[in-house]
């Protein structure tokens, strides 16, 4: 899924305009890119948490010439997912038999963590 089929399944589910649908999506991955840069965590219930991890110096190669070429220490973002969204990822691989006993009690993978109603 790209940002702009993100815009477009976020204009229709809420019924707003696709500008509307932008601002809002743009805003939330602003919003996470802010923090990641000031060094904060962001856990997101149901779906998983971002942060940054501290990668160490060390020494590289340059693919064309093959000389040593020395990459200094930086700071990458990291996610991982929730335990619910690895369910939820890998509900297809499960058994047939525990699938229909699965189906019950899990909730359907368009609700991930929301709540349906008014609201």
């Amino acid at each position: 899924m790209t940002k702009a089929e993100l815009i477009d399944e976020v204009s229709k589910v809420v019924e707003m305009t696709r500008k509307d649908s932008e601002t809002i999506v743009e805003t939330i991955f602003d919003s996470i890119v802010n923090s990641l840069h000031k060094g904060e965590k962001i856990e997101i219930r149901g779906f998983g948490s971002f942060r940054t991890r501290q990668r160490q110096p060390r020494v590289g190669r340059n693919p064309k010439t093959g000389s040593r070429v020395e990459v200094p220490s930086k700071r990458i973002p990291f996610f991982k997912p929730s335990k619910e969204l690895r369910d939820l990822v890998n509900h297809s691989a499960v058994q047939p038999d525990a699938a229909s006993h699965e189906a019950a009690e899990s909730p359907a993978p368009a609700t991930l963590g929301r709540e349906t109603g008014n609201g």
